[in-house]
């Protein structure tokens, strides 16, 4: 998973985040720093009954943070998405002894960028198109 000193980087570089199910995040600064998000339409728990474990599908529950401003949150991109960003600029993920290496073609300019983790790796070579776009 991507960490939340990476995320920060592609956030401020300019990478903007449209809210969607399943998409992780942090909310630094709140003394959250080490827990993870997922938006979700609903609250799924597992719960310890005397005849077994069963799955409780739930609406939504009311917790004592209420609402939370965009802006304060660090979205954490999984690999897909971070792929999926890079475009037609995307040729290549492979792992090599140096970790893995995201390899990229922009205007006829290929790069390779590795990484201990694809996700890393990933969002180097976003960071990297994020600065040539200029966003």
């Amino acid at each position: 998973m991507l960490g939340v000193d990476v995320a920060r980087q592609l956030k401020e570089a300019g990478l903007t985040w449209k809210p969607g199910p399943g998409d992780r995040f942090a909310i630094p600064d709140r003394d959250l720093d080490e827990d993870i998000f997922v938006l979700s339409n609903m609250t799924i728990q597992v719960y310890n009954l005397a005849e077994g474990r069963v799955i409780g599908f739930n609406g939504t529950t009311e917790w004592a943070l209420d609402d939370v401003d965009l802006e304060e949150t660090i979205w954490l991109p999984r690999e897909d998405q971070l792929r999926a960003l890079l475009g037609g600029t995307f040729r290549s993920l492979r792992r090599s002894d140096a970790g893995y290496e995201v390899e990229t073609d922009l205007l006829n300019e290929v790069r390779t960028f590795v990484a201990d983790t694809p996700e890393d790796a990933y969002a180097a070579a976003l960071l990297h198109l994020l600065a040539a776009a200029g966003i």
